[in-house]
């Protein structure tokens, strides 16, 4: 009886997962991910800016915020608060649409 359990000891722990490399770590996957994560923010970032630029430039362009008393000059406080489009993502879209300046 000894040698049958033997040998069935010796295929359990043949057959044993390897203890050493359960604990190992891949950093691979904690890149990709901070990279996606880095890069996702930088992507809503830009995104931000161009709104906000692209809101100014048609504010600008459509004479939204002319000063009050020197026509020819801009009122500041209103170009910080100015809605020129109805949504965020139309700024956007001109944006992206409309990469070249017009002549």
């Amino acid at each position: 009886m000894e040698q049958r359990e033997e040998g069935v000891m010796r295929a359990f722990r043949e057959s044993a997962p390897d203890e050493a490399g359960l604990v190992q770590r891949s950093w691979v996957n904690h890149f990709a991910w901070t990279l996606v994560v880095l890069l996702s923010g930088l992507v809503f970032w830009l995104v931000v800016a161009v709104v906000n630029a692209e809101n100014q430039r048609n504010a600008l362009a459509s004479k939204q915020c002319r000063d009050q008393v020197f026509k020819e000059e801009i009122d500041r406080q209103c170009m910080q608060s100015v809605q020129s489009r109805e949504h965020w993502w139309q700024h956007l879209y001109y944006a992206m649409k409309h990469t070249k300046p017009q002549k």
